[in-house]
């Protein structure tokens, strides 16, 4: 896990610098990313505990967003390539979250009917 925030913290020093060169902004943005990425480290070990099929969810909705900037880069080369809407992509995102957390509770309260099937 630390090994996780160091590497974390060390990729996103350009990318802050690309918005800001003030030293002071830097490093307490990366401050407040590392002490964020450790709390919610330990709230998605929690979820996945609790929601089996939130990996599945997760797997669709990084293949929606690619889709939606692979989309995007061939639209600014041509024009005749659609592009994903922001609300339907963010729709898809909600709906997404939704069956997967009915149906991993679905799957959970069925299985503490059902122990040992």
């Amino acid at each position: 896990m630390f090994a996780t925030d160091v590497v974390f913290a060390v990729d996103s020093v350009p990318a802050v610098y690309g918005i800001t060169a003030d030293p002071y902004l830097v490093f307490t943005t990366n401050a407040f990313a590392l002490l964020g990425l450790r709390a919610l480290y330990f709230v998605l070990h929690t979820a996945l505990a609790k929601l089996t099929h939130l990996n599945h969810g997760l797997a669709i909705i990084l293949g929606v967003i690619g889709l939606k900037l692979v989309l995007h880069w061939a639209h600014g080369i041509w024009p005749a390539v659609p592009e994903i809407p922001t609300p339907v992509s963010l729709a898809v995102i909600v709906l997404v979250l939704a069956a997967v957390t009915l149906t991993s509770l679905y799957a959970r309260r069925r299985d503490e009917v059902t122990p040992g099937s």
